[in-house]
């Protein structure tokens, strides 16, 4: 496994330990990271996040996660040891919510 990629998987499980433990109301339980992708000098991390919901808690929950980016990376940058703590680029991923709806779609069919 190449280094970048163990890096990408470190993140994202601290990642996602950093924001069950947010206490904003913004950010619902069902808010799940589903990939960090870290560029290679480690300056910066895109993170793909799932929200269930409607759209307005989609956007609520992703305007909480990014007022709280500056604690999110304190938090990461105690947890991981890397040279640079990335700065975070969240980014809403409806992969998980498209999935459901072509299940639903094909339960239909049958």
């Amino acid at each position: 496994m190449a280094r970048i990629d163990r890096i990408n998987g470190e993140v994202m499980r601290e990642l996602a330990n950093v924001i069950r433990g947010l206490k904003d109301s913004r950010i619902p339980l069902m808010t799940s990271v589903v990939s960090v992708s870290v560029t290679n000098d480690l300056r910066y991390a895109k993170a793909y996040i799932s929200v269930m919901g409607d759209e307005a808690t989609q956007k609520k929950a992703m305007d909480g996660l990014r007022s709280a980016a500056g604690f999110i990376r304190r938090e990461i940058g105690k947890r991981v040891d890397l040279r640079y703590t990335p700065e975070f680029i969240f980014e809403l991923d409806k992969s998980i919510e498209h999935g459901s709806h072509i299940d639903k779609l094909l339960k239909n069919i049958k």
